[in-house]
This record gives C-alpha cells, structure tokens and sequence, in this order.
C-alpha cells in the first residue's frame, strides 16, 4: 500500500456494524494521528507493549474502539506507525568511507536506545514491512553508509535485514528479562555473581567447559555484548 492510499485507508469512516451498537462516551475533542502514536507509546512506556491492544488504547484516548479504525488500518498498521515514530527520532550521518564501521555501530546504537524506552516495543518491528517512510528514510541511511564502506549492495541489503533483527532481538529480551526480575522469582537470572556460582557449582565431569569458563560465560557489563556481536558482524562485511 502506497503513503497515499495508507491515507486514505485511516480516513475511513468507522465499521457501521460497530456504530449501531450502543456507543460509549465520546470525546469532544477530534482526535489524531499524533496524539494516538503519543497515547500508544505512553502506554508502552509504563505498562509495556503486550498491554496495548486497540481497547486499552481507545480508554486511554476516552474514546470507542471502533473510532480508532478511522485513524488506523488495524493493529499492524498501528505498529508500523510506532515504529516509523521511533525512527524519526535518529539521526543519520553523512556517509563517510573512513568511518562506516563506527557510523553503522552508532545507527544500531540510537535504534537500540530508542526501544530500550519502550519495553517490548521490539516486537512490533519484526516481521514488520517497511514501508513507513521514516523506516525507510533510516534504511536508506544504512544503505548508503554500508555502500560508502564499499560493502557490496546485496550483502549490505541483506545485512541491514540481519543487523535490525539483531537489534530487534536484543531489545526485546532485555525487556523480558527486565519484566521477568520485577515479577517474578527470577532476580538471580540477572545477578552475575549467582548464576556464575551456579555454573562452578555443576559436576565439572559433565560440565568441564562451563564449569572452567563460568566467569567468560557471565563476563560483560552494560552493552558489551551487543558491542560485540555488531562488531563481528560489521567486521565479516569487511572481510567478506
């Protein structure tokens, strides 16, 4: 669908079936596009992405569910739009072949930063088609910082695919873990020093390796990793 029929398609009128029932309170107020992107992520923000279903978004708005779809398709449309909103916040740099490595690094960096906001958000980019124009403006960027680095144009399609998954993933399991420690009995999971205790204590006959390399196996504070897995990923493209 093209940005102009996308615009057209959240400009419909709502679902007369869903009209002829009883109809909640309204709003007086005409609402937008803008302000459900805003609602959307502010209900995100405290009460993490699987609580935003198109209902929990039409109370938040005091408005019916069904007036939503005469700003939004449904809910995929709604990610994309989260999504395209994240994007419009990075900044892209002037490609530059000396420095392609630290520029794509810091791209994925600002992609990470944003949806580290928005517990769960993630999820909503994967599987997602990027046709949002912001999504695409940052690809494009990505595009041409890997070009500038003479990184061949199919390896650097496919490895903006890989490099966003990457990224996607990562978010999206700090946010669970993150979730997990708070509500459940999983605190230990992000304590180093206990689960480093839990692999020493392992019969080191079944386990020799984990048990000799416990500390490298919970080694890495903050980011590090991620650091790690896009350097060797940006690395390979450098070394095909």
């Amino acid at each position: 669908m093209n940005p102009r029929e996308r615009r057209a398609a959240r400009h419909q009128p709502p679902n007369p079936e869903a009209e002829a029932a009883p109809r909640p309170r309204r709003r007086k107020a005409t609402i937008t596009v803008e302000q459900v992107i805003d609602t959307a992520l502010g209900v995100i923000a405290t009460e993490g992405y699987e609580a935003l279903t198109m209902r929990r978004l039409a109370g938040a708005l005091d408005t019916g569910p069904a007036s939503l779809y005469a700003h939004v398709v449904n809910k995929a449309d709604l990610d994309e739009l989260l999504i395209g909103r994240l994007c419009a916040e990075l900044v892209l740099p002037e490609p530059d072949p000396a420095a392609w490595r630290e520029q794509i690094r810091g791209v994925c960096a600002q992609i990470r930063d944003q949806y580290l906001k928005f517990p769960g958000i993630s999820r909503a980019a994967l599987a997602m088609a990027p046709t949002d124009l912001e999504t695409v403006r940052v690809t494009e960027g990505m595009l041409a910082i890997l070009l500038a680095g003479g990184v061949a144009p199919r390896a650097a399609a496919w490895a903006i695919d890989a490099l966003l998954l990457y990224v996607a993933a990562y978010c999206l399991e700090v946010s669970i873990a993150r979730q997990r420690s708070a509500h459940d009995d999983t605190v230990w999971v992000l304590d180093r020093d206990e689960l480093q205790r839990r692999f020493t204590a392992l019969p080191a006959e079944s386990f020799p390796h984990t048990t000799r390399h416990a500390a490298e196996l919970t080694a890495g504070e903050g980011h590090d990793r991620f650091g790690f897995t896009l350097a060797l990923m940006i690395d390979g493209l450098a070394h095909p």
